[in-house]
Order: C-alpha cells, then structure tokens, then sequence
C-alpha cells in the first residue's frame, strides 16, 4: 500500500458502527432486532453497523461477506454467535490465530492472534445479498483498514462477494492484483500488490451442511495462510507467532 497517513483502527470503528447509509439495511437491521427468533427473544440486540476487530498488527486479515442478522448483528461482533463463526473461530484457534475455539459473545475472552477479521458489508443484509450500492458505500471502510494495518501479508476471503470486495478495496488503496482479473474458488491464490489473497468457500449452513465445505477444506486453507504469514520478506520462516 501507498505510503501515507493511515486512520487508527479505533477512529474507523468509530465511523462504522454509527452509520446510516443505506436505509435498506438499516431498516433490516432493526427489524430483525425487534422480530427475533424464539431462541434469542428477549436478547438486547447491537443492532448497528459492525467494525472490524482483532490485532491491529496483524498479518492476516479474514474478509466476510457481511454481519448475520441474529449473529454479529445480535451480539456486536461479526461472526460471533453463529454456525459461520463456529466453522471459523475453530478453524482460526486450530492454526494459531485464536485463543480459543469459540465466540458466543462479545466479551467471552476470544483474543485474535496476529489475525483480524472484517466485512465488505458491515450491515446485516436481507436474504444475505447486499446491492451493489450498499457494496459501494460500505468499502471506503475496507479501504481505510487495508491502508492502517500495514503489517498484513495474507487475507483470507470467505466466499466470491469477499474476493470481490477485497480486490476492490485494494485496488482503491493503491495495491494492483496481477492481470487477468484472479478469480475466486476454493483454495484459489492470487498476488495482490505485496501481499497474497486466498480464497475459501464461505462456511455458511448451505456450504457446510452439504459438504460442499469440511473442516478439513477450511484447514487447509489457513494452514496455507500460516505458511505464508510466517515468511519473512526475504524468505526466511519468522519466529514470531
């Protein structure tokens, strides 16, 4: 990324969780706050826009499609309280980026090692799809993190709308993919600007229900983005974890 004055991590947190750009989503947001299923009625909802969270010197960044709506939407941090998160933050403990295997709350003790986790969409979106103008308003906040964690050398994108997003966002902060356009699937690898983009299938109930998504396929992927985490510049494993 270019060189230049970067936003805090906690500046852009501030940004995102107060707001209001696409009524569409704030509206959905809300709702599905004040229509919560049985399981959480009676549960104080976040109900707002969600950050980023994690180490802000961290070399891995996780990109996801956008909050759930009785997950991170529910509880205040994405991908935590639902069957995504589960898949994820085991994933994420099993190759050392995590403390703990699960997220079931904001406060539960999770602490992300040298990892941090976003979204292109920071709103709960209805059906899980966001139009392309919410994209388009949410990504200026991706931008503004890929340019304040100058230590990242690897992402992680769950799913195509995350590759998309990322490239897009990257590409705004100064960092060109190599031509043709890299297209997203399963363990794809693509070379952004000085940093690598992985890729994974999104592990959501319709992936990991079907099989179409094992724990095995999701740790493979991370164990890919360890490796290349801990080369140094020069080539030399780092020693630090």
């Amino acid at each position: 990324m270019p060189d230049g004055a970067a936003d805090p991590i906690e500046e852009i947190a501030a940004d995102v969780v107060t707001c209001r750009h696409c009524p569409r989503l704030v509206a959905w947001r809300e709702q599905a706050a004040r229509e919560a299923p049985a399981r959480f009625r009676g549960e104080k909802y976040w109900a707002r826009p969600l950050p980023g969270f994690g180490d802000p010197r961290a070399r891995l960044l996780v990109v996801g499609l956008a909050p759930a709506a009785h997950g991170g939407n529910r509880t205040g941090r994405i991908f935590t309280g639902d069957r995504s998160g589960d898949w994820l933050f085991r994933a994420l403990h099993r190759a050392g980026f995590a403390n703990q295997p699960t997220s079931v709350a904001r406060h539960d003790g999770l602490k992300l090692r040298d990892a941090y986790i976003t979204a292109v969409v920071r709103c709960a979106p209805p059906a899980n799809r966001p139009a392309p103008t919410e994209r388009d308003n949410c990504i200026g906040y991706l931008v503004r993190e890929l340019r304040a964690l100058d230590r990242l050398r690897v992402a992680v994108a769950l799913g195509s709308f995350a590759w998309d997003g990322f490239l897009k966002a990257a590409a705004a902060a100064g960092a060109v993919a190599t031509k043709p356009k890299p297209r997203f699937g399963h363990g794809a690898r693509a070379r952004v600007g000085e940093r690598w983009l992985l890729g994974t299938y999104h592990p959501s109930q319709q992936n990991t229900f079907t099989g179409k998504l094992t724990e095995a396929m999701l740790d493979a992927v991370f164990a890919q983005a360890r490796a290349l985490v801990d080369v140094e510049p020069g080539g030399r494993r780092s020693s630090s974890r």
